[in-house]
């Protein structure tokens, strides 16, 4: 019996402290839920952020981890597996298997299934450009625009020519310059059938048939198809000639003209005469050349004034020095 007392005394011992270690663990819970609730009070005193507290499992969240569960996607779509969170976004996702485009432009018409891109296409009439270039002010009307734009600053070329290696910020740029490799010129004039490998050079080359010169000189109204010519043209007026030839210090108001110059030094002549391979350094020095192949007559305009010198009895070149009149150029030159 002893035994069993003793049994009793230990179980019963057991239980109590079993009890005790219960009602402990309750207590110091309770405690830090209390501390807890303080410590949320005392911060949305400090922040203004309130908390939230659940009552089945005591577990408390931010309002940002409420707002985090709210914005739970909710809505998927069958056919791709995209989710979305709002009931809008379900509805333009839906348009683009539907094609329906219940967004249109009142000023040109043009229709949209979402309209996020609708209110990208109005910005095009209302010429709003939010995104601006933080280093050199350039504004966009489009992120993605400010995007690439970045890229001439940060130097970042993200598109690499496979052939020759050649980088690009800009996509497009590369699909253009891979035409040089390939050849192609999908851009094709309707009325001379000449084509190109860009749709702006179409449209400079259109200016040749519909007569359209869009820049014009402000001090003599000569006008020009390209504003490269203007800029070359405005030399004339100022007088500068930025191109220095680096061997004989001859300047140039052009760069086709050092180019044509530097020739005299090197001694290139890339214009070569098909029929007897006589070469010049200027084109205009062949098709010259090319009429006496012809047997056109006086072919130089200049000629021609010298012969009709001859039936007028003109004594244009006077040799002050030796009282010699000559009516030929070459034998002024030659006395």
């Amino acid at each position: 019996m002893a035994f069993i007392k003793e049994e009793s005394e230990e179980k019963r011992i057991v239980e109590v402290f079993s009890v005790k270690q219960k009602d402990t663990e309750e207590q110091i819970k309770m405690e830090k839920v209390v501390l807890k609730e303080k410590e949320e009070e005392d911060q949305y005193f400090i922040t203004g952020e309130k908390s939230f507290c659940c009552s089945q499992t005591e577990k408390t969240s931010t309002r940002k981890r409420a707002q985090e569960k709210e914005t739970t996607s909710y809505f998927t779509c069958l056919r791709f597996g995209k989710s979305f969170n709002q009931q809008g976004n379900p509805k333009d996702h839906i348009s683009i298997h539907t094609g329906n485009k219940t967004f249109t432009c009142e000023q040109c018409g043009k229709s949209f299934n979402q309209k996020g891109n609708y209110n990208k296409h109005m910005r095009v009439h209302t010429g709003e450009k939010p995104y601006t270039c933080p280093q050199c002010g350039h504004s966009f009307a489009q992120k993605a625009h400010l995007t690439v734009h970045m890229r001439l600053h940060t130097g970042e070329n993200l598109y690499t020519c496979p052939q020759c290696g050649k980088s690009y910020a800009q996509q497009g740029n590369l699909k253009v310059h891979i035409r040089i490799h390939t050849g192609e010129d999908p851009y094709t004039c309707p009325q001379c059938g000449k084509s190109f490998s860009q749709h702006a050079y179409l449209k400079i080359h259109m200016r040749i048939h519909n007569g359209e010169r869009p820049f014009s000189c402000q001090l003599c109204g000569k006008s020009f198809t390209r504003k490269i010519g203007l800029k070359r043209h405005m030399t004339i007026h100022t007088g500068e000639k930025p191109y220095t030839c680096p061997q004989c210090g001859k300047s140039f108001c052009q760069h086709g003209n050092l180019t044509v110059h530097m020739r005299i030094h090197n001694g290139e002549s890339p214009f070569t005469c098909q029929q007897c391979g006589q070469s010049f350094n200027h084109k205009v020095s062949l098709n010259r050349h090319l009429r006496t192949h012809t047997g056109e007559n006086f072919a130089p305009h200049g000629n021609l004034k010298v012969h009709m010198r001859i039936h007028i009895g003109g004594n244009s070149f006077n040799c002050q020095q030796w009282k010699n009149v000559s009516t030929e150029k070459e034998t002024l030159s030659n006395t």
